[in-house]
């Protein structure tokens, strides 16, 4: 259960938080539509669940396609020329290296190149995620290849709350998402999120109010990180977590504030340390408060190397909530050299 749920509170998984979304999305819009690989009930309702029913209920708005994601996206950016809202499943995140030319020069660059005539409301809903011993073809975390691109926001959430009300402002942006859903997390449960309540994109959200130093991240980490506020806090120790929800466009200002009332911030991420999103976060930190900082901001995240397969080896390359806390210590305990 998410720290955030009350006892005997009523909870959601985010794979029905997922589910519900879409299916609010498409009964409040006839425009929204879906493709992806086996999303349809006559082949399972997908291979996570999530759009079983879906296809039963709204007829051929939900369409099974062939094993192309080139014509998936290619399809969703057509369709969304052509008045629809489309939601292209991209099963697995490693896939979506096939239609990066769907998506780089074609989806987030259409507004751009039609003089803002031209807008592409589609959502790409993507799934990954290391720790499941899937391999390093289907664990990779790949937002920062897409922050990097203008034209496309970039959205993973961290509560079934905000998975439900930020997959809604996806669907209703009229420019393309990217959304990333965790498949280690897709059983754990939260809070029931209100019915067509949007959580505004490129807004991070304070899930923790603190004192002592900033905790800034997004999806998986912010779970770990408030329950390491909790332990820490007995020690007398006060944690703000700032949880991003979007990656791209970045709330910079959120972050900022946080981070000039602390004097200390953490950085956290899955995907590897190198060129992650995380070194843009603490550039901009350091850019815009070096004078107020209290020690140097540091970052926690996975090891530079392929996703192994092996779980043993897995586990040494993903970030650790054990790290989290390592760097939280060192930023408290940090002294300028003389």
């Amino acid at each position: 259960m998410s720290a955030a749920a009350a006892p005997n509170a009523e909870v959601i998984t985010f794979t029905e938080a997922y589910s519900r979304a879409l299916h609010d999305a498409m009964e409040m819009d006839s425009s929204v539509i879906m493709l992806g690989e086996d999303i349809a009930d006559e082949e399972g309702g997908g291979v996570f669940k999530v759009t079983k029913g879906l296809s039963t209920k709204f007829g051929n708005r939900v369409r099974t396609t062939p094993i192309s994601e080139q014509a998936i996206v290619g399809a969703a950016v057509g369709a969304s020329l052509a008045g629809f809202r489309p939601v292209a499943e991209i099963m697995l995140m490693n896939f979506i290296t096939v239609p990066m030319d769907q998506i780089v020069n074609h989806a987030a660059k259409l507004r751009f190149m039609s003089g803002g005539q031209t807008h592409v409301p589609i959502t790409i809903r993507t799934r990954t995620g290391a720790g499941a011993g899937t391999g390093g073809q289907h664990s990779d975390m790949l937002e920062a290849w897409f922050a990097h691109v203008a034209g496309i926001k970039v959205v993973v959430p961290s509560t079934p709350a905000d998975a439900y009300g930020l997959l809604l402002s996806c669907i209703f942006d009229d420019d393309p998402c990217l959304f990333i859903e965790d498949q280690l997390t897709r059983t754990q449960t939260g809070p029931v999120p209100e019915k067509g309540l949007r959580v505004p994109l490129g807004k991070a959200h304070v899930a923790r109010s603190g004192t002592d130093v900033s905790v800034v991240g997004y999806g998986r980490p912010i779970r770990d990180a408030m329950v390491l506020a909790d332990k820490l806090s007995g020690e007398g120790i006060s944690v703000e977590v700032v949880d991003l929800r979007t990656v791209s466009p970045l709330d910079a200002e959120t972050v900022l504030k946080s981070v000039a009332k602390t004097g200390r911030a953490v950085v956290v991420h899955e995907a590897p340390r190198s060129f992650g999103a995380g070194a843009e976060i603490v550039a901009r930190i350091q850019e815009h408060l070096f004078g107020q900082l209290r020690a140097p901001v540091l970052r926690v995240a996975s090891r530079d190397v392929t996703v192994p397969f092996a779980r043993v080896l897995e586990q040494e390359y993903l970030y650790k909530a054990s790290g989290i806390e390592a760097a939280i210590r060192q930023t408290l305990e940090w002294r300028a050299p003389r």
